[in-house]
């Protein structure tokens, strides 16, 4: 195993949406020295490697950015950060025509402005959004990309980053990273629960499997602050396929129903959660399968569908084909995937402030990985990158890096060395990455339950991760592939502790399904219209409640 050292003055952890973005703007905006750590390849990598047909979050005409942050408010019912979507969603538009003006086509109409699908949606032919993103970055002149490099952990002295350490999955490199401030987008978390296409197909979810919770699981070892792992993400989403069901909800206003052809999405309630646990509980109450109406569009509609699920899933249009019927021919059966935890959806991850800075001095966070700001998509995504670049590049106006203690060093190269050179172990990463995907199935809310939960399961849940936690330190890689597999292993195994925490320490069901707890059934505006927020002390999960940052309020760390 080689060694490498690099001094940069901001790093990058993740290549993605929020990660591409923040390098062009710091590359815009100072010379500062970037280094982009990605650990698959920055041209097809995150959440948007296989493209994307609309941006989902745009302040469309008639509406203002307080428009936007009151829709995400209703949506996650006030558990938000209001001063953090505010400053998103004032950047909504300006990231959309930066977008455009890279190279993506943004469909037009006749007079030449955005085509609009819904109040907040722009239709795009976004197939090569991401190549297109990575591309801009590559040209850079003072910005290095590392593929192929996996972050296992951050370095922290008394609270304050000094950078990272890393393993070059083709080289055989362990990398130590020293930067002065440093931007975690390493997205949310996929692959905690037992999946709803299990055996082969495990890895077909709503989800990229590739996002471990990698930044949350390093920030939790180093005592950052992290908020609402409780408010979970379920998506709605064709069966079988998991292909998204936006496009057709509102690309054609196909309604949900049931299997005697009501509609009862209106009975629920549509906002996220409730449209997840209105097909969960008409299926518990035998009026299942549940669809998309779909039946009756008309043959328009039907080649735009196919076309649209073309760009971003295309098995749903495959299976169409086999099927020999149209979607105006057959509706699309729908279910809920297994949870996920992911800050561009729900408000879980990092307690940030407006600047985007986590509670640790000098690391930053952007994008999925960032808690308080639901309903980010795509431009939110860039926007959080912008504002999380322009705060580091302030940042090091007043502030020269650390140096990494060589003990620092050496011990997370015995952890490397130990995964690598140790005897041939009892079990493997793939046991135990599905004994965790069980307990959190059986435990802790997952398909098995129909989402549901009480306390003592938790407990159970609890006890059965940390002993899974213990087991993964005897674990043998062969080569720095496996090397990653058990690290990706033990970081999803660090979100499910807090998860759980989260899950017990709310006291209340605000959200059905997200967070469904049988022992506290009803919402208690009283005691639960908070933040539940967490902090790692000594090996055990701290609770931490918050009051609301209501509507013209700021909030902002004194570290």
């Amino acid at each position: 195993m080689k060694t490498e050292r690099i001094k940069t003055d901001i790093l990058i952890i993740g290549g993605g949406t929020a990660g591409c973005y923040a390098a062009l703007t710091i590359s815009e905006n100072s010379d500062a020295k970037v280094l982009v750590c990605e650990k698959a390849h920055i041209k097809r990598s995150g959440c948007l490697a296989a493209g994307v047909n609309a941006l989902n979050a745009y302040i469309v005409d008639g509406k203002t950015p307080r428009d936007y942050v009151d829709y995400a408010k209703k949506d996650a019912d006030s558990i938000v950060r209001d001063d953090l979507l505010i400053t998103m969603a004032q950047k909504l538009n300006k990231v959309t025509e930066r977008l455009e003006q890279l190279g993506l086509v943004i469909l037009k109409d006749k007079d030449g402005k955005y085509v609009t699908r819904g109040n907040r949606n722009l239709k795009i032919n976004g197939e090569n959004i991401k190549p297109i993103l990575a591309e801009a970055v590559e040209n850079l002149p003072n910005v290095q990309v590392l593929n192929r490099v996996n972050i296992i952990d951050f370095s922290v002295s008394n609270n304050r980053i000094n950078g990272a350490f890393g393993i070059g999955i083709e080289n055989d490199t362990f990398y130590v990273i020293q930067a002065k401030a440093v931007i975690v987008a390493t997205g949310g978390a996929a692959g905690l629960y037992r999946p709803n296409n299990p055996g082969f197909s495990r890895h077909k979810m709503w989800y990229p499997p590739f996002n471990t919770g990698a930044g949350y699981a390093m920030g939790i070892k180093a005592g950052a602050e992290m908020t609402t792992f409780e408010m979970r993400f379920i998506a709605l989403r064709c069966k079988d396929t998991i292909a998204p069901t936006g496009t057709l909800a509102q690309g054609v206003g196909a309604k949900q129903i049931n299997s005697l052809g009501e509609v009862y999405e209106n009975k629920y309630g549509i906002t996220t959660s409730q449209r997840v646990y209105g097909t969960v509980n008409e299926n518990q109450e035998g009026r299942g399968p549940c669809f998309l109406k779909t039946e009756g569009i008309s043959p328009e509609q039907d080649e735009a569908l196919k076309k649209a699920y073309l760009n971003m899933a295309p098995s749903q249009t495959v299976k169409w084909i086999e099927s020999g019927k149209n979607p105006s021919e057959q509706n699309v059966e729908i279910e809920g995937t297994e949870p996920y935890i992911v800050g561009g959806h729900t408000a879980s991850g990092y307690w940030v402030d407006t600047k985007r800075e986590t509670t640790i001095n000098g690391l930053f966070a952007a994008g999925d990985v960032a808690g308080g700001c639901p309903q980010k998509y795509v431009t939110g995504a860039l926007a959080e990158g912008e504002i999380a670049a322009l705060s580091a590049v302030e940042f090091l106006k007043n502030n020269d890096g650390n140096n990494i203690s060589e003990s620092d060093i050496q011990s997370h190269k015995d952890e490397v060395l130990n995964f690598l050179t140790g005897e041939n172990r009892i079990f493997t990463t793939e046991q135990l990455e599905e004994a965790m995907q069980t307990v959190m199935d059986s435990y802790a809310g997952g398909i098995k339950t129909n989402y549901r939960y009480n306390e003592k399961q938790l407990e159970l849940a609890d006890e059965k991760i940390k002993n899974i936690l213990k087991l993964s330190d005897d674990l043998k890689a062969d080569d720095f592939q496996e090397l990653m597999y058990i690290y990706e292993l033990r970081e999803r195994l660090i979100v499910c502790r807090s998860v759980i925490a989260h899950l017990k320490a709310r006291h209340e069901t605000r959200w059905h399904s997200f967070a469904e707890n049988l022992d506290y059934p009803e919402k208690d505006d009283k005691n639960y219209l908070r933040y539940v927020n967490s902090r790692l002390e000594n090996g055990e999960i701290k609770i931490i409640l918050r009051n609301l940052v209501e509507e013209g309020a700021v909030y902002e760390h004194s570290h």
